[in-house]
């Protein structure tokens, strides 16, 4: 009998998380719910015996208790109040101490480079043409792919690259770091009116560039912070670390009462530009380009009334003990000693199996119950029945969410993701618009499109939105959001954007 062969996820096709879902996935999610479970109880306990304690007021009972027991021995009943109330208040007071403090994003900011950095395509091709770096059939492979890329003429590289030679030097990308991000944390802390000195924490992602002193330290030197700040430099973690920085922050402040956090998520394009030519380290060269955006958040009560959204969520999932999945993204020299990051054919593939274990997780935090009932009832039948008798339901995440910001990976990545979770195009405009205008920004893409959903739609109170990275491991992160207020800032980053002539490019790329 001939062995059964196991059918392979075909190269750049997206994995169907429909096809089947890992229990452990949806257990992980249950847990996360389940955590907050003994706080519900006390919380039941205490409304319960407040409840009674206020009745028996209500009837005059307690007053005659009272009045028995100031004439005569205790009684039962006085017993009964006497315990009831005791365990009243511990069960109050164990409610809030299982309480954790919010966690509020004051507000952030996104950096615009001057219109002398924009990088249009055929200055693309004009600029790896003269750097007589690479080959005519590297320079024309990148040309085909940034034809389909799904970015416009607008993007944005580090002059530095235009040079001849190209100035990559650790002082040249120290300055592109200085100038995105220095620039970001300026304009946060204008807009919010806070002080260096009044930062308790600074955390900074940044995957490719990590030199010494850290880009931590160097945001604290310039803004000239406190001595007693602390500060985490995260690197290596790929485009999903911006949501890896905010879960990070969010432990700070569990443990830093009364605070601010600011969190810096960017990549550094100066010193990772491959100049060899192997084609799949030439991709990133046509996708990634220069992006930084600096976030305040805080667990002060009194910032409630002006941040702009409370943290609801955090989930974080990665393959890293899969070795397809580990090495589908990997920096490395190449066969002529050449460095750069390598995209394996497997990758889209991977990034959905890294949807499928994220959002198995996140479902059951953030779906209505009915969608969940009808998840359940879909998967039990699945398991009684047979999967080929019966579809798999797919739950709506429209009703989780008002907003979805979804990392502009590549424009494959969006339209998959568009189609496996039905959203509709309403949901994923912002993302396509984040990746025509900037690229891909790595970590600092979602807040990019949450800047334009704030810019272009707005967002009302109470508004749910999901962000969504993918970044090396493999990892895929989801952030649930709540907006605290009526949100229609105008962002920089978004001003004279063309929405339909962007439709027009795309349309003339398919």
């Amino acid at each position: 009998m001939q062995p059964t062969r196991v059918a392979k996820p075909r190269p750049n096709y997206f994995y169907d998380y429909r096809a089947s879902v890992s229990e452990k996935f949806i257990r992980r999610g249950l847990y996360v719910c389940c955590r907050s479970l003994p706080a519900a109880i006390l919380l039941a306990i205490a409304a319960s015996l407040a409840l009674e304690l206020g009745n028996m007021l209500r009837t005059g009972e307690l007053i005659r208790l009272w009045s028995v027991a100031s004439q005569t021995d205790l009684t039962f009943n006085l017993v009964t109040v006497v315990l009831s109330s005791s365990v009243l208040l511990a069960a109050l007071l164990s409610f809030f101490l299982l309480q954790t403090r919010p966690v509020y994003l004051v507000d952030f900011s996104c950096y615009k480079p001057p219109d002398s950095w924009k990088w249009p395509r055929q200055w693309h091709a004009h600029c790896t043409a003269a750097c007589k770096k690479f080959t005519p059939e590297s320079i024309d492979f990148q040309s085909k792919i940034l034809a389909r890329s799904g970015l416009g003429d607008d993007t944005y590289l580090p002059p530095g690259l235009a040079q001849q030679p190209p100035a990559i030097s650790m002082s040249d990308a120290r300055w592109e770091f200085e100038q995105v991000c220095f620039t970001a944390v300026r304009d946060v802390l204008a807009k919010t009116g806070v002080h260096p000195r009044q930062i308790g924490c600074v955390i900074v992602n940044c995957s490719l560039f990590n030199p010494t002193p850290s880009l931590s330290a160097m945001i604290m030197n310039h803004f000239k912070m406190s001595s007693n700040v602390i500060n985490y430099n995260l690197g290596g973690m790929g485009c999903s670390a911006g949501i890896i920085a905010i879960d990070l922050a969010r432990q700070m402040l569990q443990m830093l009462p009364n605070t601010y956090v600011l969190v810096v998520s960017t990549e550094n394009i100066t010193q990772n530009w491959y100049f060899g030519n192997t084609k799949s380290m030439l991709i990133p060269n046509c996708l990634f380009r220069v992006g930084g955006a600096a976030m305040l958040l805080s667990n002060k009560r009194v910032e409630s009334w002006r941040a702009k959204y409370e943290l609801k969520h955090v989930v974080r999932t990665h393959l890293a003990n899969n070795d397809a999945a580990f090495n589908c993204v990997v920096e490395q020299e190449d066969a002529e000693g050449v460095r750069g990051v390598k995209l394996s054919k497997e990758l889209m593939a991977i990034a959905g199996e890294a949807l499928k274990a994220n959002i198995t997780t996140l479902g059951p935090l953030v779906l209505p119950i009915s969608e969940q009932m009808l998840f359940a009832a879909n998967l039990l039948g699945r398991k009684l029945l047979g999967k080929k008798k019966l579809r798999p339901y797919i739950p709506d995440f429209k009703l989780a969410f008002e907003h979805v910001c979804i990392h502009t990976g590549g424009r494959g990545v969006i339209d998959e993701i568009e189609k496996q979770l039905c959203l509709t195009p309403e949901f994923v405009d912002a993302s396509r618009a984040t990746l025509y205008r900037y690229g891909n920004i790595s970590s600092s893409s979602i807040w990019y499109v949450l800047a334009y959903i704030e810019s272009m739609k707005g967002v009302r109170k109470g508004d749910r939105v999901w962000q969504l990275g993918f970044g090396s491991g493999f990892k895929c992160n989801s952030a649930v959001w709540a907006a605290n207020r009526r949100i229609s800032d105008q962002h920089a980053a978004w001003d004279s954007f063309d929405h339909d002539q962007m439709e027009d490019d795309l349309a003339q790329s398919l």
